[in-house]
């Protein structure tokens, strides 16, 4: 009996008849935000995000946010800081240059370096 339900579900499948298996979808991994500590790292974000910085550059936190038109940067330390910038511009905080290799409504890749000294 399982045997006929099993052809009959394949059956059923192949002609059409019976819901198709969703597709697995690939989650999306989250950022290594760690990597990014020291001021330098590659990062793909699909979201806003916030993470710990050195303290060598005067902040405690750096918080990142994109649109398709550019970025918003702004630390936290002592005081916040807050920088803005266009697809075609960096924009650098204390420090920190944040570029964007690629921006869309929906996902961000950014080049984080320090500024040489």
């Amino acid at each position: 009996m399982r045997v006929t339900f099993i052809a009959a579900l394949t059956a059923a499948a192949i002609a059409g008849l019976a819901p198709a298996a969703q597709a697995s979808t690939t989650a999306v991994a989250k950022p290594n935000v760690r990597a990014c500590y020291d001021g330098n790292c590659k990062l793909t974000l699909t979201k806003s995000v916030s993470f710990r910085v050195s303290p060598k550059f005067g902040l405690t936190r750096l918080y990142i946010s994109f649109t398709a038109d550019g970025l918003a940067v702004s630390g936290e330390g002592n005081s916040r800081v807050e920088s803005f910038g266009s697809t075609d511009g960096s924009v650098t905080v204390n420090g920190i240059k944040v570029r964007p290799l690629s921006l869309s409504d929906s996902r961000a890749v950014l080049r984080l370096s320090t500024k040489k000294r």
